[in-house]
């Protein structure tokens, strides 16, 4: 190794190219720009819109999140969540952000028709195994970039929900666990706190042998259940506090007296923050976004962080979760 090499810092890719891991600043760790469902969008296009407008309308929304002090969002939109990156590189040349992408692919129960006879599907048929195309898919996404656009995913995401350890989740989740041994890069997994799926995840990808440290469990926020969040963070797991302003379950108060509470438990170290908004999602009838008005990008500064220094923590604390564990999640590279 060359001195230049053993002096290089560490980069995570972003839309617009790679960025050295210091310069990540403040991280919102699960921010989407778009949630859509293309097949709808494409052949029933009128709420939509028009996509001028829509680009313009995510850039001032994402310029008011960079004025709070946000350097970064990564954004885990994959495969079942209307990931298109040639809208995003539009968005990402007008903002005074970086946004990282991910690779993967989101499903609560079975994996889409694309895969089911393809790969381990095939091996009975065959009388032979048969490698699941899932891995070299994501593989190539990390390593030579998304669609023929240059922009290379940053991390790797795969869903459990309260469905569980489906064979289709599994599978999905196998693949991401391969894909992140042959490149290093990080995972996020949406996750079920509720019915407790992240012992589901660690035991899927221990299995596989990815370290927990490389992993954030997400929307862990979802539960008041400490005592089972301290057993997922000894475990070694980054735990995702990250549906601030989503409060038809639970309230803001419930979320944030949790982070209180782990961050006097001593987990500081173990939690990244964000709010899993978007500038559009098609998820949601019209109006129904007035039933969350607390739903949105700039929430956490101007809500929860003073709530949460108000409550004891610090801002060293809060500097922890913000700035030095998305850093951490993204260095280390190439490890395996």
């Amino acid at each position: 190794m060359t001195i230049q090499e053993e002096n290089a810092m560490p980069q995570v890719q972003t839309v617009k190219g790679p960025v050295d891991t210091a310069e990540l600043g403040q991280t919102l760790m699960h921010e989407h720009v778009f949630v859509l469902n293309a097949d709808v969008q494409q052949n029933y296009p009128e709420e939509w819109g028009s996509e001028d407008d829509r680009v313009a309308d995510a850039v001032q929304k994402l310029n008011r999140l960079a004025g709070v002090g946000v350097r970064t969002i990564v954004d885990p939109t994959v495969i079942g969540l209307g990931r298109y990156i040639p809208r995003i590189q539009r968005i990402a040349e007008q903002v005074d952000l970086n946004i990282v992408v991910a690779t993967g692919c989101y499903t609560y129960d079975d994996v889409p028709f694309f895969f089911h006879y393809r790969g381990p599907a095939l091996n009975e048929a065959v009388g032979a195994e048969v490698p699941d195309p899932m891995v070299d898919m994501f593989v190539g996404d990390i390593e030579n970039g998304i669609a023929g656009t240059g922009v290379r995913a940053g991390f790797l995401k795969c869903a459990i929900d309260h469905q569980g350890m489906t064979a289709g989740v599994e599978r999905v989740m196998r693949a991401v666990a391969k894909a992140h041994r042959r490149t290093g890069v990080p995972i996020t997994v949406h996750t079920h706190p509720g019915s407790r799926q992240g012992l589901a995840v660690q035991k899927v990808l221990d299995d596989e042998g990815v370290d927990p440290r490389r992993v954030v469990l997400g929307h862990s926020g979802d539960t008041t259940d400490v005592d089972h969040l301290s057993e997922l963070a000894d475990a070694g797991f980054i735990l995702g506090m990250d549906r601030f302003g989503i409060n038809l379950d639970t309230t803001f108060e419930a979320r944030a007296d949790t982070v209180v509470e782990m961050c006097r438990r001593g987990y500081a170290d173990r939690m990244v923050l964000s709010q899993d908004a978007s500038c559009y999602i098609d998820w949601l009838a019209p109006g129904v976004m007035d039933l969350l008005p607390q739903w949105h990008y700039t929430h956490i500064h101007e809500e929860v962080l003073p709530y949460l220094r108000e409550h004891g923590v610090s801002d060293e604390q809060i500097e922890t979760m913000l700035v030095t564990n998305p850093r951490s999640y993204f260095e280390n590279v190439g490890t395996y």
